[in-house]
């Protein structure tokens, strides 16, 4: 991996899904269990389930939920997803992305 493909700070260090966040500390603060969590939500508990063990993205649709839920607003559960999925691809991708070269204006 080049320099210009680890992210600034702290290069070894994975960004937490947002499900662990729910998971292991929101649900818990809020005292919600999945199923009431998803009743309020409106959303399948399937789908939660999904989320909350990071085989599932929290697309726009449910951090607009989760927003409105944990009065944080969307954009930091989008934000935390867009760094885990970053962060992921980045490291998936290194050896490719390391023979693509870096085009500059002339």
């Amino acid at each position: 991996m080049t320099e210009d493909s680890i992210p600034a700070g702290r290069p070894g260090w994975q960004p937490s899904h947002p499900g662990e966040a729910l998971r292991e500390d929101i649900f818990p603060a809020l005292g919600l269990s999945v199923a009431e969590a998803a009743g309020t939500l409106g959303v399948s508990r399937q789908m939660l389930h999904r989320v909350l063990a990071e085989r599932a993205s929290v697309t726009p649709e449910m951090a607009v939920r989760l927003g409105k839920l944990c009065g944080d607003g969307p954009r930091i559960w989008l934000a935390m997803q867009q760094a885990h999925d970053l962060w992921r691809a980045e490291r998936a991708l290194a050896d490719e992305v390391a023979r693509i070269p870096t085009l500059r204006p002339v």
